[in-house]
């Protein structure tokens, strides 16, 4: 077997980057074969999630090594995750997801208590927006960074730069505009 990829064809997602500090949640959908084989998220060079981040937090991100990637996102309270644990797929397209079994995300008013906003990269991910918005969280459903996805960076970016900007302040009692700081 190898990482991401145990028998039966079946693969299994990377864990979360989150701690209890996070306000943003970025969900993709499931890692592409290069992130499965790398063991990190947007592994595959050519897609544009570390490049646009980069852009927002005005960081080069895409030039760190993964570790200070992560420390970096939750230095800015963001988080990242995907909706799907795992499922059946051949290729990187998200069209070739079969039989996809849905991240446990009833822990994350728990574990992460100040979570505000989900931001969906991509369609497929967004498809679980209504339920995160049910649950208090504001959701915003993102042009996919993935280099399948034609849009010019520049019109990427602006999307991105609009959802992710800073949710309001947090009073001395922790409260903030979702009850989430």
């Amino acid at each position: 077997m190898t990482a991401g990829r145990p028998a039966a064809g079946i693969l299994h997602g990377l864990p979360p980057i989150l701690d209890a500090g996070v306000r943003v949640l970025i969900l993709g959908s499931f890692p592409s074969p290069a992130s499965l084989a790398a063991q990190r998220y947007y592994g595959h060079r050519q897609n544009q999630f570390w490049r646009l981040l980069g852009a927002v937090f005005d960081e080069p991100l895409a030039e760190l090594e993964y570790a200070e990637r992560q420390r970096s996102l939750l230095r800015h309270h963001l988080g990242v995750w995907d909706v799907y644990r795992r499922c059946r797929r051949q290729g990187a397209l998200d069209a070739a997801i079969r039989s996809p079994e849905t991240n446990d995300f009833s822990r994350l008013q728990i574990e992460v208590p100040r979570l505000q906003r989900v931001c969906f990269n991509g369609q497929t991910a967004g498809k679980l927006a209504g339920w995160f918005a049910q649950q208090g969280y504001e959701t915003h459903i993102l042009p996919s960074s993935s280099p399948a996805h034609t849009l010019a960076f520049a019109s990427k970016l602006e999307r991105w730069q609009a959802a992710l900007a800073p949710a309001g302040s947090c009073s001395a009692e922790g409260e903030g505009p979702a009850g989430r700081c």
